[in-house]
């Protein structure tokens, strides 16, 4: 019946959508300095590059917030330079004044695009008709065929790279994360979040979560 079908099908756009939806981020070209180890980044300064200055200051907390779990006195670079991200004169300035022992940046990089191939689906369709000849009804069977669909998701890319301020200063560890066409990126953000700082806790660079 037409009714059996609409339902078969509803039911396997629902599961598309909802496995489209959610948010899954993962660190790619993730980077570290292998040369002589230093200790663990105390004091951090945290700048999020981007033209919108509340995503800006959203991400800013957010890595702040996350760092001073792991004992680290971490600023967001906006309460110095509320009206836009500090240059690299400005940085260096700051570094000095603060004695900051770390920098953490992270900006956005151009958006890709993801192409999937959805599997086209064979359903069983039936109809049941009145047979004059036996008096009674019977059911008729079909096979249809549901052409697979292409489908193409937006995935964000953000840069965040980490330096040390010893010696002149260096880039000690640096990564790419990717999210794939997220709701929000409120719902992607912690995720980011929370990868990066586990990275930085298994390399050493800031210490284990107090």
């Amino acid at each position: 019946m037409r009714f059996h079908r609409l339902f078969v099908l509803g039911i396997l756009f629902s599961s598309f959508v909802l496995l489209a939806g959610c948010a899954s981020s993962e660190l790619v070209d993730i980077w570290s300095d292998s040369s002589a180890p230093l200790p663990s980044l105390k004091k951090v300064l945290v700048i999020s590059v981007g033209k919108n200055p509340a995503k800006r200051r959203i991400w800013e907390d957010a890595f702040s917030a996350e760092l001073a779990k792991h004992s680290v006195d971490a600023t967001p670079s906006y309460r110095s330079f509320p009206d836009e991200a500090p240059d690299t004169d400005q940085v260096i300035q700051i570094v000095r004044t603060n004695g900051f022992d770390g920098v953490l940046i992270t900006r956005w990089l151009p958006h890709e695009m993801n192409t999937h191939y959805v599997q086209g689906v064979v359903t069983r369709d039936y109809n049941v008709r009145y047979d004059r000849t036996n008096d009674g009804f019977i059911t008729y069977y079909r096979l249809v065929q549901h052409a697979g669909t292409v489908d193409s998701q937006q995935v964000n890319i953000r840069a965040i790279d980490v330096w040390a301020t010893a010696d002149g200063g260096r880039l000690i560890w640096s990564a790419t994360s990717r999210t794939e066409e997220p709701n929000s990126m409120s719902e992607a953000r912690p995720e980011i979040v929370k990868l990066v700082t586990s990275e930085l806790t298994d390399r050493g660079i800031i210490a284990s979560e107090k």
